[in-house]
């Protein structure tokens, strides 16, 4: 299992696929504990984690340590609105790991257009420029952000006013 990483803040921000994805969950779930991701987003549907062999992730990457949140997005989807009333406080806190030098990781089933998604809006909620953070990511994982409706999502105006300041004109 592959994780593509990059620095954000003063931390790591990686996506990855689904582990169990190419048959492996247990080297999978091993690689990634060895990783130590202070939190984990999961965006995959109860459906794709049985698919993969990884219903345990959750109690194996707790077990590990590591902050674990299920927020399930439909494939070449956008988040609902269940997402987005978690959002804010997952938002925070994964700033607040960025910020502190830990290490957050988002998976999809592929690792690309959920998890770019996801990705891609907590570089740009850290203060980054949407066009550079998605050169960055996209550096690292070609395919991150799949749609026009992810990117939308990402680089939508839904940010924590303590991160950014709006200046009437």
């Amino acid at each position: 299992m592959q994780v593509f990483a990059l620095s954000v803040g003063q931390g790591i921000l990686a996506i990855s696929p689904i582990p169990g994805a190419d048959g492996d969950y247990a080297g999978d779930v091993q690689h990634l504990i060895e990783w130590t991701p202070a939190i984990v987003v999961s965006l995959v549907s109860e459906e794709e984690l049985a698919a993969a062999g990884a219903t345990g992730l959750w109690r194996d990457l707790m077990g590990a340590g590591s902050r674990w949140e299920h927020l399930p997005v439909h494939d070449f989807g956008v988040p609902d609105a269940s997402f987005d009333a978690a959002w804010p406080d997952l938002s925070a806190a994964a700033r607040r790991a960025l910020m502190g030098g830990g290490r957050i990781l988002v998976h999809c089933r592929g690792g690309c257009g959920r998890s770019g998604m996801i990705a891609l809006r907590l570089m740009i909620e850290i203060g980054e420029a949407a066009d550079d953070a998605l050169a960055r990511l996209r550096a690292v994982r070609p395919c991150a952000v799949e749609t026009p409706q992810q990117l939308r999502w990402a680089t939508a105006g839904r940010r924590d006013p303590a991160i950014f300041v709006r200046h009437s004109g």
